[in-house]
């Protein structure tokens, strides 16, 4: 690894899952549901990884927050009936096997919910392959530094023995707030030039270029 990293910081949705196109979709679609303005792809893939409120600040900015509830019962409804096609990335399950393997402590920082990411991880048969998780309901949502501040006190290490590693700003401007150094993946929500303005310490386009840069020598 390029730098004595102890403890790396996984996002969820767009950097070790496929699922940034789903959860637009289904933003899209509950938008349409309720009659309200339908975002554009981009938008919609802009806020992937936020919190509930400043999502819904971002893509319907003249929405009553008392009126979210509604906006969020569709969302599940549309995201759900996609969630079961949704799939890892190509060499996640490897990958985080084997920085296992090799003593890595290994965390989860995620905007999905708490019931959320459980379900993910036991869909995907990853639970028990972390130390720790926090998401977005138990908390700060990004790009708070308050998930990664939390994950550092828990497993007790220091913010320069950290790496964050996701696929949108929000996760690098949390890293950036918490002096956590962070890797930057392209295939998720966000594009390279919006990821190459945060100065993360590496873009890579997937999670083989991840890993090669991790484990330059395996």
């Amino acid at each position: 690894m390029r730098e004595p990293y102890e403890l790396l910081i996984f996002d969820w949705d767009g950097t070790l899952m496929d699922s940034a196109a789903s959860i637009a979709e289904a933003i899209q679609a509950a938008c349409a549901d309720l009659g309200l303005p339908v975002p554009s792809t981009l938008q919609a893939r802009y806020v992937i990884g936020l919190g509930l409120t400043d999502a819904m600040r971002h893509i319907l900015p003249d929405l009553p927050e008392s009126e979210y509830p509604k906006m969020v019962d569709r969302y599940r409804l549309h995201f759900l009936k996609r969630d079961g096609g949704t799939t890892l990335f190509d060499g996640a399950r490897e990958m985080i096997e084997d920085l296992r393997e090799r003593g890595y402590m290994l965390a989860v920082a995620t905007g999905k919910s708490r019931r959320g990411l459980d379900r993910a991880l036991e869909g995907t048969g990853l639970r028990g392959m972390f130390d720790a998780t926090r998401c977005a309901d138990e908390g700060f949502a990004k790009p708070h530094p308050g998930m990664l501040l939390n994950i550092l006190d828990t497993l007790a290490t220091p913010a320069e023995k950290a790496l964050m590693i996701g696929d949108t700003t929000h996760d690098l401007n949390m890293a950036n707030a918490a002096g956590v150094a962070a890797a930057a993946i392209t295939h998720g929500a966000h594009e390279r030039e919006a990821l190459v303005e945060c100065q993360p310490l590496v873009i890579v386009n997937n999670l083989q270029e991840l890993r090669n840069w991790l484990l330059p020598s395996s």
